[in-house]
């Protein structure tokens, strides 16, 4: 048996099948953690039974996606998913997304479909993860602390991929997804907005990495009407995002222009007079599913000028704001600094 072979073996073993190692077109491993099928009204109550789109990738219902267990580094212009290692940062979108792409067909920058489906998955099993949001520890739970990375005299910032305990991963178990809470904020594919319109690529039709144009010119990209369907961009009746009354507020006409970051707790957020927000909105983390909920403090953020790229999971000095339903819209793609990570993920094409 190879080295290939008997690392693979024991990582499947380890994990019981639920962790994986793939390798990148020039035979190099990483570990992924696979994300079997499942549907809306299994990480939300109330929703419909149809498949979680997280799973639909150019018309295809995948029965899993292959999501890394570690935040990423960078060899040779590869994206890697490994145990201890400091987490790549400052890197922009385009930077993550090609390290990603390189490593081969099915690789890509993990999308905000993806991301929302483990989020939704973690508040459904009651396994929202810790993390380093407070200079290396947690800022509820101080005594559960990683071991540092990058940090000066006075404090930790990054920390070893992994090194936190277990409830630093999405089940709170040790084959789960490490540091999804804090640590480094991870760039998303698939999503934007744009001069405040809330855009898409359909689907997960973003994991077709470099066969899908995720440009900031692209035609691919989808506004979503306030019944759930998808438009083009500029189109009546498309879901924006606006900020009133301290909150960021789900609607359909945008009242102020916010050309400067503002947030608010996700659970705060609010709709417009007469909308009801759309299923595809609740399982996106455009809207929250129950609104006035409990989603751990977890912030959203949003700028309404030009185009805004997601951010997902906070940073380590962003205490209760951080975490998996945290999601920033207020960075442009060129965006790049010190807490700004990413990770890849895979899907059988």
């Amino acid at each position: 048996m190879g080295n290939y072979d008997q690392m693979a073996a024991a990582v499947s073993e380890l994990s019981g099948g639920k962790n994986v190692v793939l390798l990148d077109d020039i035979g190099i491993p990483s570990i992924y953690v696979r994300i079997p099928k499942g549907k809306n009204s299994e990480v939300v109550s109330g929703l419909t039974d149809n498949v979680h789109p997280a799973f639909n990738v150019d018309g295809v219902e995948k029965t899993a996606f292959y999501y890394s267990k570690y935040q990423n580094i960078i060899e040779n212009g590869r994206a890697y998913s490994l145990a201890h290692r400091d987490p790549r940062a400052s890197l922009d979108f385009d930077t993550a997304r090609a390290a990603c792409e390189a490593k081969g067909t099915g690789f890509h920058l993990a999308t905000m479909a993806e991301w929302a489906y483990i989020a939704l998955w973690c508040r459904a099993n009651e396994t929202m993860p810790h993390g380093n949001n407070n200079y290396g520890k947690d800022i509820t739970y101080a005594y559960e602390k990683g071991e540092a990375s990058y940090y000066d005299s006075t404090n930790t910032y990054r920390t070893f991929t992994g090194s936190g305990p277990v409830t630093w991963n999405h089940n709170w178990q040790t084959d789960g997804i490490c540091d999804m809470n804090g640590n480094v904020w991870e760039w998303n594919a698939g999503m934007r907005l744009y001069d405040g319109e809330i855009q898409i690529i359909p689907y997960n039709n973003a994991a077709l990495g470099a066969e899908c144009d995720m440009s900031a010119t692209s035609t691919l990209w989808k506004a979503i009407q306030s019944d759930g369907s998808l438009v083009e961009p500029g189109s009546d009746d498309t879901l924006k995002y606006d900020y009133v009354s301290s909150h960021i507020q789900l609607t359909t006409e945008i009242t102020s222009s916010a050309d400067s970051g503002r947030g608010c707790t996700y659970q705060s957020m609010t709709l417009a007079t007469d909308l009801e927000a759309p299923e595809l909105a609740k399982i996106l983390l455009i809207y929250p599913d129950e609104p006035g909920g409990d989603y751990g403090g977890d912030y959203h953020w949003m700028n309404n000028t030009g185009e805004r790229l997601p951010i997902c999971g906070g940073g380590w000095s962003h205490g209760a704001y951080a975490g998996v339903f945290c999601v920033n819209m207020n960075d442009l793609r060129s965006g790049s600094d010190a807490s700004i990570g990413f990770r890849s993920a895979f899907v059988d094409l």
